[in-house]
């Protein structure tokens, strides 16, 4: 019976700090490999989904609407009623978001993927390393003559094919 009640051991514990510690430099790399125009493009995007930007906004055009309705004494109209000034900053501001939006939103989609393609190297070195210790077991229980029943284990211990699994995969799912 295994004891959960005693703290996990020192190897446990520097074990995920490695991990940990291998997460943060790739996240680190990654974020330094950026150019001027994604870093930039991450700090407009970052702000303008922020609450300061909202609170920005109301402010900037609730006082626009204020001055052109003529609602704000000692200040002169220079955009009056229906706004067409307004109109075109609002456009101009919703186009440049938009795109810088979508420059962070592409950045995020390459980390994404590179992330995937990580997990997907782990992934089929550690089935791998599965496969071999099942035939290493499967080699010692026929040394000491331990009999294993079951097809599973069998099928288990076999080579797989990623392409042969990814073609499957293919063939199976539903078109885009």
């Amino acid at each position: 019976m295994i004891d959960n009640t005693r703290p996990q051991s020192e190897l446990d514990c520097k074990a995920i700090r490695q991990n940990i510690d291998a997460v943060v430099r790739l996240e680190e790399s990654f974020d330094q490999h950026r150019s001027a125009p994604q870093r930039t493009a991450d700090v407009i995007g970052r702000f303008a989904g922020s609450v300061p930007f909202v609170a920005l906004h109301i402010l900037i055009y609730g006082a626009w609407i204020l001055v052109n309705l003529g609602l704000m004494p000692g200040i002169r109209r220079f955009d009056p009623y229906p706004f067409m000034l307004l109109s075109v900053v609002v456009s101009l501001e919703a186009i440049f978001l938009s795109t810088f939006v979508l420059m962070m939103q592409n950045r995020m989609s390459q980390r994404a993927d590179q992330r995937a393609h990580l997990d997907l190297q782990i992934n089929l070195l550690a089935e791998r390393e599965m496969t071999l210790m099942l035939q290493m077991l499967q080699r010692v229980c026929t040394r000491l003559g331990v009999r294993l029943t079951g097809e599973e284990i069998e099928e288990l211990s076999e080579e797989v094919s990623v392409e042969a699994l990814a073609q499957e995969l293919r063939a199976k799912l539903p078109a885009e």
